[in-house]
């Protein structure tokens, strides 16, 4: 019987008599896993990011929009802020302003905010401060309003000139006073079709006063809480159905509201099956190298069968049993396995990190799935040495020892 200790000892003494051939068959392995661990963690770096991102452009958010004018007011706001898990909510309204900067004049998007816009949407400011609803013709602008598109930098405290063109198509111009420069956020991801580096922000009842209307184009609301967002957007979306007459019957159906809804968690969830189907896609590609590196370690087993066939017979002739002979080839597979586990491991983790470093990604290395990784590498070198081991333990000693 042959105990694991020198099974071991047996299987690193035949790797050692074949170098170059060990070599090759563990590097079959190691480019598997290796791809495996870098495609796992890519995939779960891509989860972080766009949940990352998407947490940028607010916190807890539900985003209410308007299908045609006119639909939300003063009383749909009142209604959603009354619910007890709203912890606040900024009607909005965009335009595009034909903008005027000492001798420069721009076409640059404006959204009317209330004052609790820039805690709803994760606004920071990099000087001055954000609009109060006591405000009238004063303006928070974003980074790039105030470096880069205009010939001269905007600074706070500067004044600009807003035209904007009514519904029935008369100009309406008015100076306004920079209050406030927004910070860049810490997102690459377009904020619900809002941009704010590029956005002039103005109080939402100046802007409707301008343009004679008072209605609102959506809804941007802040639940208390994550958990709370799809309860609290349930909500809303029950008490704007009952406001606007809509059937109990056809809630579930979005074509008969006269507006759309969505919120965070629909958004990460989203995000996160397309993460998801990346990863699996690319953890797919990654398994055809590991299921070709077990074939290379099934090959080579069998090649060292052939080749220790007079070994094989003489230790059965000496008394070795099937289990024993199974084992040492089992061993000897699960060895190149192993090492090439270890070896693919390494490398694939430096890869993530290369590749996520570059592409400006969160680093993420989920250990369960590298640990499951790793195993994988263990189990294939496993299987891929039991037909040749098996193959080896069911030899006749007779013939084995005839064999040249």
């Amino acid at each position: 019987m042959v105990n694991p200790k020198q099974a071991f000892k047996i299987a690193l003494g035949s790797i050692r008599s074949a170098k170059l051939r060990s070599l090759l068959t563990t590097l079959g392995i190691v480019i598997g896993v290796a791809a495996v661990i870098a495609n796992v963690s890519l995939g779960a770096s891509f989860n972080q990011f766009f949940t990352d991102e998407i947490g940028a452009v607010g916190s807890n958010f539900i985003i209410v929009e308007s299908k045609e004018p006119g639909t939300l007011g003063k009383e749909e706001i009142s209604l959603i802020s009354n619910l007890q898990e709203v912890d606040g909510i900024s009607p909005i309204n965009s335009q595009t302003a034909t903008v005027s900067y000492q001798s420069s004049r721009r076409h640059i998007g404006i959204m009317g905010v209330a004052e609790e816009y820039p805690e709803v949407a994760n606004l920071r400011l990099a000087e001055g401060n954000f609009l109060t609803d006591k405000d009238s013709y004063t303006a928070v602008i974003g980074s790039e309003v105030a470096e880069e598109i205009f010939d001269r930098p905007v600074g706070n405290k500067n004044s600009i000139d807003l035209t904007f063109t009514k519904s029935n198509g008369e100009s309406v111009t008015h100076r306004f006073v920079v209050k406030g420069i927004l910070q860049s956020p810490d997102t690459q991801l377009v904020q619900s079709g809002i941009e704010p580096d590029n956005r002039i922000f103005i109080p939402i009842s100046t802007m409707n006063s301008m343009l004679d209307e008072n209605h609102y184009d959506s809804f941007f609301i802040k639940a208390k809480n994550i958990e709370v967002v799809e309860q609290t957007s349930e909500e809303i979306d029950e008490k704007l159905g009952r406001q606007f007459g809509i059937a109990s019957r056809q809630m579930d159906n979005d074509n008969a509201k006269p507006y759309s809804m969505m919120d965070q968690v629909e958004i990460l969830e989203q995000t996160k099956q397309l993460s998801d189907s990346l990863g699996a896609l690319l953890t797919a590609v990654a398994l055809i190298s590991l299921v070709v590196g077990s074939i290379g370690i099934m090959n080579i087993m069998l090649v060292t069968v052939t080749e220790r066939t007079q070994e094989i017979g003489l230790m059965k002739s000496l008394g070795y049993k099937n289990t024993s002979i199974l084992n040492l080839f089992i061993v000897e597979a699960m060895i190149v396995g192993l090492f090439g586990g270890i070896a693919g491991t390494l490398m694939g983790m430096a890869g993530a990190y290369i590749a996520e470093s570059y592409m400006a990604l969160p680093v993420v290395f989920p250990l369960s799935k590298i640990a499951a990784g790793f195993i994988i590498s263990v189990l294939v070198g496993l299987v891929a040495g039991v037909y040749p081991a098996n193959k080896a333990a069911k030899m006749n000693p007779t013939d084995a020892l005839r064999n040249e």
